[in-house]
């Protein structure tokens, strides 16, 4: 083992990193890649004096303890003027014409991500900072946390690799990402984000970086910064120049001449906004020529050669005929309001949610008010503001109960937290619900036939009222439920029996441990090998795996240090639960192998995650939107737009019968 095998194994892992998240074309298997990280930590380990800034494995480092650095900007980044119509958009460029004293110009059109702008510094090829937009002339210094964005390359490629370059760019959270999360969120009884931009504000905010990895955050590039610019003289060149080094950019640009080029652009991008795997709220139009832009400068913290162009958001307004409160399983107070039904954005919007008191308070919003409502990034209904000339002089003011709406126990705000919580955590009846349903939710031990209606009516009648009372259940106890005959009693128990045999990581994850999502608990699954060890671990030992932080390893020992946890679990393994290690069957030279593959509809003989472990074991890749590099698309009832955009580009599209005979 030399220290040119060490390096060489570094260039070797950036190109894999390269292929599989910028061309989006891997070349080897998930396995071979972890077998490829493990030689290099074996490395390292051996010899740590090798490791430099840039190797694969320093993504994550020490947690931050004292906030973030203040740095200023060489080069200021500057915001953009808006514009909401065509009219504008017009008018700014003939405002062009008059300063420069031309008519003919050229324009580079891009998307606007709804993201968090970001600078980053790289020094002969190793990333060396990154740094908020902030002010415009001051911003965070937020390096540690961008190494954990999987896509930003920490060592750029490619043959014109300059000896500094600094680019301008944008940190966004994918919304699948964003659903995800917010639905562990919701089962977990926080609070949601109100959107994707928020989450990953947020998630830039944090001091753990390992938290900030689990966010599972992304990055574009589209700009490159003034001391930077000799490497190219025009707009329409930097998203060639940023690929050609490494750098993710968006695919989606335009070379324009005239309006009419940028308006059939904006409608372009308009028509497929909603099929976007990630949040924009408009375009941005830039003077193509680097020289025009010096020549017009700017003007206070705007450009004057750049302009964005957005959308608005679609909205409807409606009535708010109550404001209640949700209790989440961990005892968090939700308030949401209660809507006349209104259709929105492709459907009927009952219910929106209000996030927490003081998001009540600020917009002013009470019951009887007419009310705005909009779907946050596309997806969560919010009331955006109430139309005050038309509230009513009996309103009053809305104030979060003091006790808790499900049993009665006062509520209680914790020090430096928004949230409102109830801590009757043992007896609350709708914190017993919302766990038990998330028990049996697809998640965790994913019981068909075993809903929340019906997990109510079992806790209402007194059957179930802990985990294990599910596997208690008998044939007696169930047909006691409204609407179960004898098809549907057999098709419960026949469930409640099937769901014994899961997967440790799914077992791990029913038990609601705090902080433990799905990734945390393959971990977790991967290290301990069955329950019984993972309950004698102690925090040293979990925090030995990579991956699982002081938070986590200390929620997991004070969770089955608690007795009454621990004797659930035992009363679950009595009762016939078996939590196993899944083996995982490697496939070599499967027809999958180094496939792209997109899913969309309901599958009727899958579950989306159990078709995408088939595919990822067979050497596959699975992405969220389909492209021109997408291999195959699996289509299962009521597909979306992705079906569409599939047979626009000539994509194999597969029936689940075409899926199944592929498999083999």
């Amino acid at each position: 083992m030399t220290q040119q095998q060490y390096e060489d194994l570094c260039r070797e892992i950036w190109h894999h990193n390269r292929l599989y998240y910028i061309e989006h074309q891997p070349a080897i298997s998930d396995e071979e890649y972890d077998a490829l990280f493990k030689r290099l930590e074996y490395m390292e380990a051996s010899h740590p004096e090798w490791i430099t800034a840039a190797s694969p494995s320093q993504r994550v480092n020490e947690s931050l303890t004292t906030g973030f650095k203040t740095v200023t900007h060489q080069t200021p980044m500057l915001s953009l003027a808006n514009s909401y119509s065509k009219e504008e958009i017009e008018d700014f460029i003939k405002r062009i014409q008059k300063l420069v004293d031309k008519k003919q110009f050229a324009f580079s059109a891009e998307l606007k991500m709804d993201g968090i702008a970001i600078s980053a510094t790289f020094e002969k090829g190793v990333f060396t900072r990154g740094v908020t937009r902030g002010d415009g002339k001051q911003g965070d210094d937020i390096t540690t946390n961008m190494r954990t964005i999987a896509a930003l390359p920490l060592q750029l490629s490619g043959k014109e690799v300059p000896d500094f370059l600094e680019v301008r760019g944008e940190v966004f959270m994918p919304r699948l990402v964003f659903t995800e999360l917010n639905e562990q969120k919701l089962q977990d009884g926080e609070p949601l984000w109100a959107n994707p931009r928020n989450a990953a504000a947020g998630s830039l905010k944090l001091l753990d970086p390992q938290t900030v990895a689990d966010r599972k955050l992304a990055i574009v590039f589209y700009g490159v910064a003034e001391e930077s610019s000799a490497t190219v003289t025009k707009q329409s060149e930097v998203i060639p120049f940023l690929r050609s080094v490494g750098l993710p950019t968006l695919d989606y640009h335009a070379y324009c001449h005239h309006l009419e080029d940028i308006w059939q652009f904006a409608e372009k991008i308009r028509a497929i906004r909603l099929s976007l795997p990630y949040d924009i709220d408009g375009i941005v139009i830039k003077l193509d020529d680097f020289k025009d832009q010096r020549r017009l400068g700017v003007t206070g913290k705007n450009p004057r050669w750049a302009i964005a162009y957005k959308f608005a958001a679609e909205q409807a307004v409606t009535r708010i005929v109550l404001i209640t409160v949700q209790v989440g399983r961990t005892g968090i107070l939700t308030p949401v309001a209660e809507l006349e039904p209104v259709f929105l954005a492709g459907s009927t919007i009952a219910r929106a949610t209000l996030h927490n008191e003081e998001e009540i308070q600020r917009k002013d919003i009470r019951v009887g008010d007419f009310a705005t409502i909009e779907k946050g990034g596309d997806v969560i209904p919010k009331v955006v503001s109430v139309d005050l000339s038309r509230r009513s002089q009996e309103s009053i003011a809305w104030e979060m109960p003091k006790e808790c709406p499900a049993c009665g126990t006062p509520v209680v705000r914790m020090l430096g937290e928004v949230a409102v919580r109830c801590p009757n955590e043992s007896l609350c009846p709708e914190q017993q619900i919302r766990r038990l349903a998330y028990f049996a939710g697809k998640q965790a031990m994913d019981i068909n036939h075993m809903g929340e209606k019906v997990v109510i009516q079992l806790f209402q009648k007194g059957f179930v009222k802990s985990p294990s009372d599910i596997f208690a259940l008998t044939e007696t106890q169930v047909a006691q439920l409204s609407g179960f005959k004898a098809k549907s009693i057999h098709n419960l128990l026949s469930s409640i029996e099937q769901a014994k045999e899961v997967s440790l990581e799914r077992f791990i994850m029913a038990l609601g441990i705090k902080y433990v999502g799905t990734g945390t608990a393959e971990l977790l699954a991967a290290r301990a090998g069955s329950v019984e060890a993972l309950m004698q671990m102690s925090e040293g030992e979990l925090m030995k795996i990579e991956g699982v932080g002081e938070k986590v390893a200390q929620a997991v020992v004070e969770y089955f240090a608690t007795e009454q946890h621990r004797q659930e679990v035992f009363r679950l393994l009595e009762l016939g639960v078996k939590p196993r290690t899944r083996q995982v069957q490697i496939f070599t030279d499967h027809v999958f192998q180094g496939r792209i593959f997109v899913l969309t509809g309901s599958l009727e003989h899958y579950t989306r995650q159990g078709a995408s472990s088939l595919i990822k074991e067979r050497g596959g890749k699975v992405s969220d939107s389909v492209s021109k590099k997408t291999d195959y698309v699996l289509v299962g009832a009521d597909p979306g737009s992705k079906l569409d955009k599939a047979r626009s580009l000539g994509i194999t599209v597969l029936s689940e019968e075409d899926f199944t005979a592929l498999l083999a």
